[in-house]
């Protein structure tokens, strides 16, 4: 159905890049919209306000972020393909719809005290602009640097990482400007859905992508890619179906797993690994704590994403399941005999989880090939929204069931710290697993260039 005069300019066809075009401009337009939808992290800073005005209990106020993240995984499954259909000025707008226009229902709910418009409006349809905007840029920026894809996504995967560095002391200022009372808050979301409905316009007129067959200058595919990295090309319909699929979503749900169960605990964790010793930690501290870890998180997805182009994916999976299970290993037996060693164990292990979400694109663009890789890493992302449940219910739930059998300190957290170790152990074999997909999977050569280039697979040297 050919588009209406004022959406045309959402048509991938409008979006093609002009000569000349930079491929840097690309990175700040996906970043744009990754800042913005990074709010997401900082959605604790709504918690207390809202406990307090519509006298909710915790459990009530973290709603909106739980169902957020679950229409993340959702929405990133099944708009994937309509993602890659359309490209990547439709999804951010998309996007930039729902997640702003949820901001707006959930002030409605703030300021008419009907908290389900604030479930409804934040949770759920803020949640599909979540989902449709975390994969609206991977397959354009992989088109757009085949010689570092890995650094390409990092960059604004990032941003997710990033975003709540700027939207937790945003909000809490503008929290402070208008009150913690329900009106407060329905000022602040509407405040928020407004920026950054003009803050994701950016990404949505800078947005392009390349012309079919364009390559950077003096850059050209290696004639024998790695074993794991294929030529060839492989549909979403068609990944579901293939081993490798499975054993990556087992690898990004346990690595996940192991990283928000410490991030979601982060700061009573701390405090409890050190209340009965001479270095006791402060509430400030832990706070400051949670801000090292949430920088952590942010500076991995580009670090070990970019590192990942050296030694390839396979490797860097290695490196995030069996060094991660180390450093939790030694804060199960060192952790609260030195508070440096915790602190550096758990930085490691939040790089790891920002670094395996930036890698796992690049990963299925080895795997499956730039065809449909944007509605295959929305399809995988559902083991985001199981590990979302899993880790922080692992941790807080074996807590709970220590502290009623008397235990203190570490004690608390010794058999989580065992469970991980244990995931991540099933991670590294999953990804030991991962061998090159069976050619009868792949796409027939000479389908259409636009998201369907196509060529023979070439096997090399393992990578």
């Amino acid at each position: 159905m050919p588009s209406t005069p004022r959406l045309a300019f959402l048509d991938r066809s409008r979006t093609l890049a002009p000569p000349g075009w930079s491929r840097w401009l690309v990175p700040p337009a996906a970043l744009s919209v990754h800042l913005a939808i990074g709010q997401a992290y900082a959605w604790s800073v709504f918690k207390p306000p809202l406990e307090s005005s519509l006298d909710l209990s915790g459990t009530a106020s973290a709603l909106p972020f739980q169902l957020g993240i679950v229409m993340l995984g959702l929405s990133a499954a099944f708009g994937g393909t309509l993602v890659e259909r359309n490209g990547p000025r439709w999804a951010m707008f998309v996007s930039l719809v729902c997640f702003s226009s949820g901001f707006l229902v959930a002030a409605l709910g703030a300021a008419t005290r009907q908290y389900w418009l604030v479930v409804l409006g934040y949770g759920f349809i803020g949640g599909i602009g979540l989902g449709i905007g975390y994969i609206s840029p991977v397959s354009t920026l992989m088109k757009w640097f085949p010689d570092r894809p890995g650094m390409a996504t990092g960059i604004a995967i990032m941003g997710f990482g990033g975003g709540a560095l700027i939207a937790s002391p945003w909000s809490t200022r503008l929290l402070e400007a208008f009150g913690t009372d329900s009106s407060g808050i329905a000022s602040t979301f509407l405040v928020h859905g407004l920026t950054y409905g003009a803050f994701m316009t950016l990404g949505v007129l800078l947005v392009r992508v390349p012309p079919d067959g364009w390559r950077p200058a003096g850059w050209q595919p290696p004639s024998m890619p790695g074993r794991l990295v294929s030529t060839a090309h492989v549909s979403a319909r068609n990944a579901i179906r293939t081993p490798q699929f499975w054993c990556l979503w087992v690898v990004l749900c346990m690595n996940v797993t192991a990283g928000i169960g410490v991030l979601e605990k982060a700061a009573p964790m701390i405090t409890d690994y050190f209340a009965d010793t001479s270095a006791s930690v402060t509430t400030s501290a832990a706070a400051g704590f949670v801000a090292l870890l949430s920088a952590a998180n942010m500076t991995g997805r580009l670090l070990w994403s970019s590192t990942s182009d050296l030694i390839g994916r396979k490797n860097m999976y290695r490196i995030y399941l069996g060094v991660g299970a180390l450093m939790y290993l030694a804060i199960a037996q060192l952790g609260d005999s030195s508070k440096p060693l915790f602190v550096i164990c758990a930085l490691v292990i939040l790089s790891f989880y920002g670094g395996g979400f930036a890698t796992v694109p690049a990963y299925l663009k080895d795997l499956f090939g730039t065809y449909q890789v944007g509605a295959i890493h929305g399809r995988l992302l559902t083991a985001w929204s199981l590990a979302g449940v899993l880790g922080p219910f692992i941790v807080n739930k074996v807590a709970d069931h220590q502290k009623e059998a008397g235990h203190t300190g570490p004690g608390l957290y010794s058999l989580s710290m065992s469970i991980m170790i244990g995931l991540l152990v099933v991670g590294f074999v999953a990804n030991e697993l991962i061998r090159p997909v069976d050619p009868r999977f792949h796409e027939p050569a000479g389908e259409p260039t636009d998201t369907r280039e196509t060529t023979p697979a070439e096997k090399g040297t393992d990578r």
